[in-house]
């Protein structure tokens, strides 16, 4: 909970995460489809939210070893926001696959 709570503090794109989350959770119980595409939208969605705190996580341990710019460290906050963007279009696919 001490991380969700950090994260809801301190992450603009987390908080951003779980409304865009709390916004499409309406469309999910509310859309005519079966138990398991209910479940691909809802798990999408989900796991965008998941990914965003697998990446402040990363992007944490990255600035506790320093702020200097080092290109690996460049690279690994480039990767976890590149996950974050990776999530973002197959739940927009899933999502429009489903409902369209």
């Amino acid at each position: 909970m001490a991380g969700l709570k950090h994260a809801w503090q301190q992450e603009a794109a987390f908080r951003q995460e779980v409304v865009l989350c709390l916004l499409c959770l309406p469309v999910v119980l509310m859309a005519d489809v079966s138990g398991l595409e209910r479940a691909m939208l809802f798990g999408t969605a989900i796991m965008v939210i998941i990914v965003e705190l697998i990446n402040s996580a990363l992007e944490a341990v990255v600035d506790r070893i320093g702020f200097e710019y080092h290109p690996l460290s460049g690279n690994a906050k480039d990767m976890g926001s590149a996950s974050v963007l990776v999530s973002l279009v197959l739940m927009v696919g899933v999502w429009l696959c489903i409902l369209l």
